[in-house]
């Protein structure tokens, strides 16, 4: 990377976790005017009445889609319970069902992710799990690195003796575009903790993804 090229990049305000500042986002008016654009791109009229409205729909979608940015995962974590009568087996939350979208192709990834601790004397509510899931999925992502996310939100916040985590999704990157091979699914692991360490409890817990 060249020095203007570094200094450009510095002079762009982050939010949390590189993440575009909220004062530097476009307002919706830009947007709505940006899909129209990309309408006229395909070679159709934006002002037609079936297209009319789209560049709205598209844009409200797109907040629904990526929501995920306006949330702090570590924070849904936070609120525990210790009244487990001594509880220190695995806990799982199975088959999370989430859609994402790729970072490179901005396609769909839909899946489901597993997620499981080991507590360490306090539990988190099992709903919890799951939006920690939402929260990452509701941001362009590749699910190397969303896998990743999830253990080690749950790891740094929890403090459990290990985190496991298993996706398994499909790509429309792959499914409807460039090699189009149908029905692949990928699959991504993050073991931490005692998932790594024993191999039992890993083996534990991967017999329980179907």
């Amino acid at each position: 990377m060249t020095a203007s090229r570094e200094r450009s990049v510095k002079l762009i305000p982050e939010g949390p976790k590189g993440t575009i500042a909220a004062s530097k986002k476009p307002s919706r008016s830009e947007v709505e005017a940006a899909f129209r654009t990309i309408i006229r791109w395909t070679g159709d009229d934006p002002d037609r009445d079936g297209l009319n409205e789209t560049p709205a729909r598209v844009t409200r979608a797109f907040e629904e889609y990526f929501a995920g940015y306006a949330q702090d995962p570590a924070q849904i974590l936070r609120k525990t319970f210790e009244e487990t009568d001594g509880y220190d087996e695995m806990i799982v939350l199975s088959g999370i069902p989430f859609e994402s979208h790729c970072e490179h192709h901005m396609a769909p990834i839909i899946g489901r992710a597993w997620v499981a601790y080991v507590p360490t004397g306090r539990v988190v509510g099992i709903s919890k799990l799951a939006r920690v899931v939402e929260v990452f999925a509701r941001r362009l992502q590749i699910q190397e690195k969303m896998t990743a996310q999830i253990a080690n939100t749950i790891q740094e916040v929890l403090e459990p003796h290990g985190v496991g985590v298993v996706i398994k999704a499909t790509h429309g990157c792959m499914t409807a575009r460039g090699v189009r091979k149908h029905g692949t699914m990928l699959h991504t692991s993050r073991m931490l903790g005692s998932f790594r360490d024993n191999a039992m409890t890993r083996q534990e817990f991967l017999a329980m993804i179907d």
